[in-house]
């Protein structure tokens, strides 16, 4: 069980039956009465956002999820598909499902697969990835870190901003959970 006191962005709680993840949360002290805790909470069968307000103190249930190491084999219209790497066993995730984690998988990387009660609830992919750079605009010598940036392409499909002096071709890394560029590797 855990405490409201325990409560921080990610962690993982079963409200109403279902597991949720805290996207955000504020303590708060009212003037007599007791303290409350704001939460925004991520559904992770559904998707959905809600908020719900919780009394200081009060507890919640740990859900009973399962991670289990798989590598990403491939997409096709059904969705995209997953070895584990202890059983090769192969299951299919549905795009909705992947969320923003399709955005930074390739083939043959490993990832971990989020199951609650038998059933896929999300995907977790690194925190880092090194993707390469499919289509930008191309630099013009003398261009330096600080002096802006310009959309690129990576071989995902995703787009994101990236400095002046990056080409095609080069291989980038990008922090996940933000979506923004961190370096180029050599």
């Amino acid at each position: 069980m855990y405490s409201t006191a325990d409560f921080k962005k990610g962690l993982k709680i079963v409200f109403n039956n279902d597991p949720y993840e805290i996207v955000d949360f504020q303590h708060v002290k009212m003037g007599r009465g007791g303290a409350i805790v704001r939460t925004k909470m991520k559904n992770l069968k559904t998707g959905y956002i809600i908020e719900n307000t919780f009394r200081s103190g009060e507890k919640v249930e740990k859900p009973e999820l399962e991670d289990r190491n798989m590598q990403y084999l491939y997409s096709s219209e059904d969705g995209y598909i997953f070895m584990d790497n202890e059983s090769y066993e192969q299951i299919v995730v549905s795009e909705e499902l992947m969320g923003d984690a399709k955005n930074w998988i390739v083939e043959n990387m490993n990832v971990v697969v989020n199951f609650f009660e038998g059933k896929v609830i999300g995907v977790e992919v690194p925190t880092f990835v090194e993707l390469k750079v499919v289509e930008t605009v191309p630099g013009i010598k003398g261009d330096t870190v600080s002096g802006g940036g310009k959309p690129a392409k990576v071989e995902t499909g995703a787009t994101i901003n990236v400095p002046l002096f990056v080409n095609e071709g080069d291989i980038i890394k990008i922090d996940t959970r933000t979506g923004t560029y961190i370096e180029r590797v050599k």
